[in-house]
């Protein structure tokens, strides 16, 4: 400092090249150690209140669904943020980012949907529960869709129910009549996937909860007005019906059992799995919950693999192919066809997994923060706590990056990929702790309403469209016109 001051420096001038050393190391420090670490995604919050969500739905509507986030991915990157459903959000389009969400568990997110959604569901539904609670019930359900009796039974009523089936489509086909496979699909699975969760059988009960079910799930993303007369209200009135149906069959259940009427410890549904694992409310709103995949995602994904099927023929005479030699195969052996043989079938089951790529049945998940989230990939990204995060499934599906031409229906590409249904670039059942329970039963089903068809009948498809929101659909319900083979 001496030496300093006697080369004639002033203390004023040598202080001010300090601190301004010091600012500049500062600055030089907070850069570099900030380098690579986790942010806020770049993005909008849209509108004041309403957000981005009137964007989102108006794309929603379109043949594009996709366009609202692709438009967005190109300006933020694929992971950005928004203003979904009243709440700020992230939205993931990238798969490693998406997959470490999924694979989260409720130290970090929590289930978050639309108000009209989460007030249906209730607190007591699957998609709500959290903790030990929730393990306990997925795991119990989950073993339950897995096992291998009540795939037998499912099978069993399955090819049962498409005999009866079959006699009306051959009529149609004589009368010139086309054949809607939607409606057809619903009406076979529902019936069947009712069975194996409440044990109700066909009849008025099994109709009046179909109707009631079709008004409850209209209402799932509506406007939370629950005034007498919306769409939300007539929603929760059915809900309220369905449940005192369903909680009457477990009542009497719990009397048989009581009274030891009932000594069978099988479980023949599952009412019977969580009747000991749970309050009745808890058990009529997860039978209500796990109806959904009957009356939509279920005879979604059969409609679905028929429409791609009719535009792809080559795809379809591979399937006839292999279904006709299985059913070859059988009948020289006079045995019927057990569940492990249609799970067997190689490109049916490709046919089945594209499907569910390009179709996205369920377009996306999402979830609330209930900490400030650091997720890896796309660089890192932090979601506050509070926000919620859209994994929006649809864009990852679609993505050229991940798929070689991802709009065409390709079902062969599942023989040459390295990729299995638990990777990041393919989850149509979600993941992590709450991955669909059902997924094994979705696709046995699918499989064997694919084999009836190609097996005993021909058709020719008419024009549709699909629907993309607010659930997957085909606009005038598929129709076939089919031709009986000899």
């Amino acid at each position: 400092m001496q030496a300093l001051a006697a080369a004639g420096v002033s203390w004023p001038v040598l202080a001010a090249s300090v601190a301004v050393a010091l600012l500049v190391a500062a600055v030089v420090l907070r850069l570099f150690s900030g380098a690579g670490k986790a942010r806020l995604p770049a993005g909008t919050l849209g509108w004041p209140l309403v957000g981005e969500t009137l964007a989102f739905i108006s794309a929603a509507y379109s043949s594009r669904p996709e366009s609202f986030v692709e438009k967005r991915c190109l300006r933020y990157g694929k992971v950005f943020k928004s203003h979904l459903w009243g709440s700020p959000a992230v939205v993931s389009a990238d798969a490693e980012a998406s997959r470490a969400v999924l694979q989260s568990d409720a130290s970090a997110f929590v289930p978050w949907y639309p108000r009209s959604l989460m007030e249906l569901m209730g607190e007591s539904s699957i998609l709500m529960l959290g903790g030990g609670l929730q393990r306990r019930v997925h795991g119990l359900a989950g073993a339950f869709f897995k096992s291998p009796e009540l795939k037998a039974r499912v099978t069993d009523d399955m090819q049962g129910r498409l005999s009866a089936a079959m006699d009306a489509w051959r009529a149609a086909a004589a009368d010139a009549a086309a054949v809607r496979v939607q409606d057809e699909a619903k009406s076979i699975v529902f019936e069947i996937l009712v069975r194996a969760l409440i044990g109700l059988e066909q009849g008025q009960e099994m109709n009046y909860l179909r109707q009631q079910f079709r008004i409850f799930i209209a209402g799932l993303i509506s406007l939370p007005i629950k005034l007498p007369g919306t769409q939300l209200y007539r929603s929760l009135k059915a809900k309220k019906r369905m449940t005192s149906l369903i909680q009457k069959i477990i009542q009497e259940k719990r009397r048989r059992i009581f009274e030891g009427k009932d000594p069978c410890t099988a479980s023949r549904d599952l009412i019977d799995v969580l009747m000991s694992n749970g309050s009745d409310e808890l058990i009529s709103d997860n039978m209500i919950d796990f109806m959904i995949p009957a009356e939509d995602s279920v005879p979604v994904l059969i409609t679905l693999a028929i429409k791609y099927l009719s535009e792809c023929p080559l795809a379809l005479q591979q399937l006839e192919e292999e279904n006709m030699e299985l059913k070859r195969q059988k009948s020289d052996m006079r045995e019927t066809l057990e569940w492990t043989d249609y799970m067997s079938l190689t490109f049916t089951q490709h046919v089945i997994t594209e499907t569910l790529r390009i179709g996205n049945i369920i377009s996306g998940i999402m979830r609330k923060a209930v900490r400030d989230v650091e997720v890896k990939g796309h660089g890192g990204v932090v979601i506050p706590k509070g926000w919620c995060v859209l994994v929006y499934f649809r864009s990852v599906h679609l993505d050229a990056a991940v798929y070689n031409d991802p709009y065409a229906f390709n079902p062969w590409r599942w023989k040459e990929r390295d990729m299995v249904a638990t990777t990041s670039g393919f989850t149509p059942f979600g993941g992590g702790q709450r991955l669909c329970p059902g997924l094994d039963m979705a696709r046995l089903q699918a499989s064997i309403f694919l084999h009836h068809l190609v097996t005993n009948f021909r058709w020719v498809a008419e024009g549709d469209n699909v629907v993309n929101f607010p659930t997957v659909r085909l606009k005038r319900g598929m129709p076939i016109r089919v031709t009986p083979k000899t």
